[in-house]
């Protein structure tokens, strides 16, 4: 399989995988802007050479858009091979460049989000098992934080105590969210205009800089639905999923 490094200077060239439509496209647009922003930070954006679910992004923990204590290791914002490219070993490549970079670079080894069992937009446990990570925190609404150290004696990383137990004050429904994921660009609004059209309770808080996420009450600050103070899903959802969860018993 051939990669490609997406940086600055190629950014407008470049499909972005998860968000495979033209650059006009408010996902698009939405993404590259935020990627354009992190590359300064270290941010690393490896994808396939041809277009599809295929890449690994990842960035110096300490720059990383989580409520998390992980100094000097890198974090994986994402890692997702998805289609006619599973079952190819793509996922073990771009993980072994990643782990390959972070060693030159001096990291004390990697970090990512996951759960015990498998959640939309999350990593596979069962992958990162079978890659050597083990969980070194869990927040109380079973989203874990895992991690690969390169040395035995690595201090693992843990959660903020922000994003232990999450929660909200707000009643209703609240949604955390950031530009990292594209499809946010598409579904927040349509949400937004759902709840207005039916008197719903809800509020959309734009996750806009680093220091705001690394202070949020969540361990996924890309998408974060809480109903009445409490946490639901970190999943996107159209107007139907909405409409359901407001209108279950």
């Amino acid at each position: 399989m051939e990669f490609v490094r997406v940086t600055k200077d190629n950014l407008e060239d470049e499909h972005i995988c998860c968000a495979i439509s033209n650059n006009k496209d408010v996902q698009v647009s939405s993404k590259k802007a935020w990627l354009a922003e992190r590359f300064d930070e270290g941010l690393v954006f490896l994808k396939s050479a041809e277009r599809g679910k295929c890449f690994i992004e990842y960035i110096p923990a300490e720059n990383a858009w989580v409520p998390i204590v992980a100094d000097n290791y890198m974090y994986i914002d994402c890692l997702w091979v998805s289609g006619a490219f599973k079952g190819h070993g793509y996922s073990t490549e771009l993980l072994d460049s990643c782990i390959c970079d972070s060693k030159e670079k001096g990291k004390l080894g990697l970090c990512i989000l996951a759960a015990a069992k498998k959640k939309p937009f999350l990593a596979d446990p069962k992958f990162l098992t079978y890659k050597g990570f083990t969980v070194c925190d869990e927040a109380d609404n079973g989203i874990q934080l895992w991690y690969l150290p390169f040395a035995e004696d690595s201090v693992a990383p843990q959660f903020k105590e922000c994003a232990k137990h999450p929660h909200v004050e707000e009643k209703g429904y609240v949604l955390y969210y950031t530009n990292q994921c594209p499809f946010n660009a598409k579904y927040v609004p349509i949400l937004e205009q759902t709840a207005a059209e039916h008197s719903i309770l809800f509020k959309a808080i734009k996750i806009t800089s680093r220091e705001e996420a690394q202070n949020a009450p969540t361990p996924v600050t890309t998408y974060a639905f809480f109903c009445d103070g409490e946490y639901v899903t970190n999943e996107q959802m159209n107007d139907k999923k909405f409409l359901k969860i407001v209108n279950e018993p």
